[in-house]
């Protein structure tokens, strides 16, 4: 019998598990260390070593359905937005990391908006398209499932590692700035370049963990920064705001997190990855030169103009991005330069020079701004620095991914598209649900549970026809069931934010024995994604599919996670809550 339809609610891993993802064990003399992924292994051998599997009929049922009450809303609304036919990978990371190229340092399928990259605003998101069929332009993405039957990991991680030095990136503020009134200019400046020390001193820090995994000192490091740049940040918005400005709230820019990107230089195969032809090159976008950033104090009188012209930029680049997505193998050689290069330069010297007239209106018209009109493929392979034993200040260089597989070092092997994605927003079991806010931003599992520790990491692992049950391993499922990851988000918000400065605490996950939101929460429509895989039970059997993941996690199955960005319209958001409170099934 088939178990799979209408599955339920995440289950819980073993305590016993847990309490081994949080394990770091001290480095040795030589700074070398060995790690326990998540997903109970107790040595930094590959994570795709068979121990890392598990048969899906010895894993117990373990997912618990809270029973409806009265006044539960039992409807369910689907959304089809396709498998990733059209191909749009990335390792941009929107939700977790914006404004960080690379940030994910592995592969992300997306469905649903088609322009969203690191950099997007809300309004970029709100013009695109998108793969849905109902025009929901939300987004939603998860790491990619790849088949390598080559070897990982296992003693070059641990050297990769042991060479490592760890660095605290975070995002850039004064590139996602608006425009900056005259009076609070130099105010700004001094907050910014604050921000910058803080960064400085935490990566000062960092140095103490060099070679080695410490999921305590890091969460440490990274609480005790985030809690300066939160204050500084809001001062920022404040400033800007009372000096006449119009900055909205800047939360999405105060997490930073501990990155381990070095590794990627020392692991096998980055220098053959590195000599992959440009021509190759897997991840085209369009890189434009930053503007906000270099701009003068704006006067009063010019600040509406000044930030409307800077929302046009913002437009012109993702809808340059999103064509070059669905343009894929249109034209020839000169097809990028003459269809959208060109066109995006004119359009931008236009903008550019709409921006220093208004500006000069009022005061000394800037100089220069025409130089960043020109914009480029960003599609040649870049190089991860040369590895080094001396301590450094910098994140190391991220590649791009490159050749026909999208490889990045450490995540090799084919893409394994998935057979069907089932998106559905479903209801709480103790009351109606209303509905989220647009431009809502969540998260469910957690990328790092071995660095950041495994407080928010979740089981999503199983098999069609076993939905009671879901495994931290990777599945083996008998012949003709197919590999499913289950990504439940969380089904309750604060009612004010749409995202928070550790892009969780404006959302939370309901009581998982009663099915009711935490207190000062409200029930909204809870979105579960399923992700289903046709692969060759020999190629389970032999452990050769894996998740990509960050280099420290080496593949981890408990790093499973996935992302979303709410872009459905107020009315469509609507219709969703009606039809799950009224208990239908729509679409």
């Amino acid at each position: 019998m088939n178990r799979r339809k209408n599955g339920t609610a995440l289950g819980q891993t073993r305590p016993a598990r847990l309490a081994m993802a949080a394990l770091v064990l001290a480095a040795t003399g030589a700074l070398t260390a060995t790690f326990v992924s998540g997903g109970g292994k107790g040595t930094a051998d590959a994570a795709t070593s068979l121990d890392q599997f598990v048969s899906i009929e010895n894993v117990p049922p373990n997912v618990q359905n809270p029973r409806p009450a009265a006044g539960a809303s039992t409807g369910r609304f689907t959304v089809d937005c396709g498998t990733n036919g059209i191909g749009k990978f990335s390792p941009d990371n929107p939700v977790a990391q914006p404004g960080i190229r690379n940030g994910a340092e592995h592969v992300h399928d997306f469905v649903g908006n088609l322009a969203i990259t690191a950099n997007s605003s809300d309004a970029d998101l709100d013009a695109s398209g998108t793969t849905c069929r109902n025009g929901d332009k939300s987004s939603y993405f998860w790491p990619v499932v790849r088949i390598d039957k080559s070897v990982r990991g296992g003693k070059q991680l641990q050297q990769a590692l042991a060479q490592t030095q760890p660095m605290v990136v975070c995002p850039s503020v004064g590139k996602r700035l608006r425009a900056v009134p005259t009076g609070a200019r130099g105010t700004v400046d001094r907050l910014l370049a604050e921000l910058d020390r803080q960064q400085a001193a935490a990566n000062h820090r960092m140095t103490a963990s060099r070679g080695r995994i410490d999921a305590a000192f890091n969460r440490e490091v990274i609480d005790s920064l985030r809690a300066r740049r939160a204050a500084m940040i809001k001062q920022i918005s404040t400033t800007i705001t009372a000096a006449g400005g119009n900055q909205p709230g800047l939360v999405s820019l105060v997490d930073c997190d501990v990155s381990y990107d070095d590794m990627h230089a020392r692991m096998p195969g980055s220098a053959h990855r590195a000599s992959v032809k440009a021509a190759q090159a897997a991840n085209p976008r369009i890189q434009c030169p930053a503007v906000r950033d270099r701009l003068p104090g704006v006067p009063d009188r010019a600040l509406a103009e000044v930030n409307r012209n800077l929302d046009d930029l913002d437009r012109q680049i993702s809808e340059a991005n999103e064509r070059l997505v669905t343009s894929r193998g249109q034209g020839g050689p000169a097809f990028v330069d003459n269809a959208i290069l060109g066109p995006l330069r004119a359009k931008r010297v236009a903008v550019l020079d709409r921006i220093a007239t208004a500006i000069g209106r009022q005061a000394p018209r800037p100089q220069g701004l025409d130089a960043l009109a020109g914009c480029t493929l960003d599609q040649a392979p870049s190089t991860p620095a040369a590895p080094s034993s001396a301590p450094t200040t910098t994140a190391a260089a991220l590649p791009d991914p490159q050749g026909p597989n999208l490889e990045l070092p450490g995540n090799t092997g084919g893409i394994v598209r998935p057979a069907q994605v089932l998106i559905e927003y479903r209801g709480n079991p103790v009351s109606t649900v209303v509905p989220m806010p647009k431009f809502l931003r969540a998260l469910t599992g957690d990328a790092k549970p071995t660095s950041r520790g495994p407080a928010n990491a979740r089981a999503t692992w199983t098999c069609s026809g076993f939905a009671d049950r879901l495994s931290d391993k990777y599945p083996i499922c008998p012949a003709g069931s197919q590999v499913q990851r289950v990504h439940d988000f969380p089904g309750c918000w604060d009612g004010r934010n749409v995202d928070s400065d550790n892009h969780r605490n404006h959302v939370a996950f309901a009581d998982k024995a009663t099915g009711a939101c935490p207190q000062g929460f409200r029930a909204i429509p809870q979105l579960r994604i399923t992700v289903a895989y046709d692969i060759a039970r020999d190629v389970q059997v032999k452990g050769q599919y894996a998740l990509d993941s960050f280099p420290e996690e080496n593949h981890n199955p408990f790093s499973d996670h996935n992302d979303f960005v709410n872009v459905n319209s107020a009315q469509t958001m609507q219709r969703i809550a009606t039809c799950i409170n009224k208990g239908k099934n729509c679409s």
